[in-house]
């Protein structure tokens, strides 16, 4: 019966679906894991990296280019971090949309530009690209990180659809389930930025397809408010800051591991 109904996505199905987006939504449940953790004081984020090899080039992320890696989190503005779980090609048109509607907001008002207030603007061109004709849905969900005067910290999801939410603790990509379940319960309201990213790092070590954490497949962002200026303060890890917080946490990579890699 999908079949007949699942050509274009502005043929509703007799049951009132749009498969098309349902489609999206399957697409992106397969793609590396996305965490968010809404702390008091902060929010972090983790994601899974799944693009990995012996002969990938990967000294720009070593140095900590603008925007991390180019693969999972992003820098959409001063306020704001990005995580992302589908398609990457997909992900990457949408960052460089936030980060043109936040500079045009900046521009306008001299001032960053709220959260949800950005989450709103990608989801109202997500909607669009599932209402018209010859266009497919975007197949990436964001988690979006972010601090402003109103709300204080935020953390908000997105999906193909255009819906939005918004979430003291969530995940998103493969294993989300799993993730949501530990997630719910060992979360607290009255939750520290130390203690959110040590639970981030425990529940991503459960749900992690990889057998062992490391840099090379996992990416790591926190927000906070800097002590003197109190402005946002966005922290992308860079590859030997991930495995010092691992060591931190005690779930580095063991040494007869690394040794059976280089043997």
């Amino acid at each position: 019966m999908a079949r007949r109904y699942d050509s274009r996505t502005t043929i509703f199905s007799p049951e009132g679906r749009l498969y098309q987006i349902e489609y999206a939504m399957e697409a992106i449940s397969h793609a590396g894991t996305v965490l968010g953790i809404l702390a008091k004081d902060g929010v972090v984020l983790a994601a899974e990296k799944r693009v990995t090899g012996k002969l990938l080039d990967l000294s720009g992320a070593k140095e900590g280019g603008y925007g991390g890696s180019g693969e999972k989190i992003f820098l959409l503005n001063s306020n704001v971090i990005g995580g992302v779980a589908g398609l990457t090609a997909d992900a990457n048109s949408l960052v460089n949309y936030a980060r043109t509607a936040a500079q045009r907001h900046l521009f306008s008002y001299n001032e960053d530009i709220p959260v949800e207030q950005l989450a709103q603007r990608l989801c109202d061109m997500k909607q669009g690209y599932t209402q018209y004709g010859g266009l497919r849905p975007f197949g990436v969900s964001l988690l979006y990180a972010g601090y402003d005067v109103h709300h204080q910290f935020q953390l908000y999801h997105s999906d193909p659809s255009g819906n939005y939410s918004g979430w003291k603790a969530t995940c998103i990509g493969a294993n989300n389930g799993t993730a949501q379940s530990l997630l719910k319960q060992e979360y607290k309201d009255e939750i520290t930025v130390a203690e959110a990213v040590g639970l981030a790092v425990r529940v991503m070590g459960k749900t992690m397809d990889s057998t062992t954490l490391g840099s090379e497949k996992l990416e790591f962002a926190v927000l906070t408010l800097d002590a003197n200026t109190k402005q946002p303060h966005a922290k992308i890890y860079k590859p030997a800051e991930v495995d010092a917080l691992l060591s931190e946490q005690g779930l580095a990579k063991k040494e007869e591991d690394t040794e059976m890699k280089t043997a």
